[in-house]
């Protein structure tokens, strides 16, 4: 199905399934920067809406209800994503908000959430920047949850240490990282390229290098 189909089913399943406020505020909330998200960040790097919920209520530490623009909910991990208009945002905020934001992302965190924060500007002038930024933080949860490629918790690490380093990881970057040596570091490398998560980098017809396929996150979705 193409994008504009799977959003209104995506919509109009979430709103036969809620009822009161919780129904009101999907009819609300979800406007312009929500589909924007959803269409230039979202569907180019899952093209499903699996396990996504729109408008999705949360409470704080006193019982008060929140909702997040989105809520991310595969088996292993709980992600909050939210879009941040910077009129909006800055011109509704003054201390008391401000602290109450920065407490109520630290309360979900304590509560097994990762927040993830876009601006509306980037989502609409740089989405692939959003991309991989989405990518970095709920990849490995999806590696986890892949039945045909498991992943063990080394080759997590090695999938954000690929990542942190901003270019190809070599056997010499295991080592230093995990103090192992050379033969066990390859080893745990090729077995990522057996498992389609890494790609070795060949010159003069050896494999000096590996990195990070593209679209990693979405093939094991």
């Amino acid at each position: 199905m193409e994008f504009e189909e799977e959003h209104q089913l995506l919509l109009d399943r979430h709103l036969a399934l809620r009822t009161g406020e919780r129904r009101g505020r999907l009819r609300r909330g979800h406007l312009y920067a929500e589909k924007l998200f959803l269409q230039n960040v979202w569907w180019p790097l899952f093209g499903n809406f699996n396990d996504l919920h729109p408008e999705y209520e949360v409470y704080d530490w006193n019982r008060k209800s929140q909702f997040m623009d989105f809520a991310f909910l595969p088996p292993f991990g709980r992600f909050g994503l939210e879009c941040d208009g910077f009129q909006s945002h800055i011109k509704d905020m003054d201390r008391e908000r401000f602290s109450y934001s920065l407490n109520r992302d630290t309360f979900l965190a304590g509560m097994g959430w990762r927040v993830i924060h876009f601006s509306v500007d980037d989502v609409q002038n740089r989405p692939e920047i959003c991309r991989m930024l989405l990518q970095m933080v709920v990849g490995p949860s999806l590696m986890r949850n892949s039945t045909t490629n498991p992943v063990t918790p080394v080759e997590h690490e090695l999938i954000r240490l690929a990542w942190n380093l901003g270019k190809s990881i070599r056997p010499k970057d295991v080592m230093n990282r995990y103090e192992v040596d050379f033969r066990t570091a390859r080893k745990w490398l090729q077995s990522m390229v057996t498992k389609g998560m890494l790609r070795p980098i060949i010159k003069n017809k050896y494999t000096c290098a590996y990195e990070p396929v593209e679209g990693l996150s979405s093939k094991l979705f």
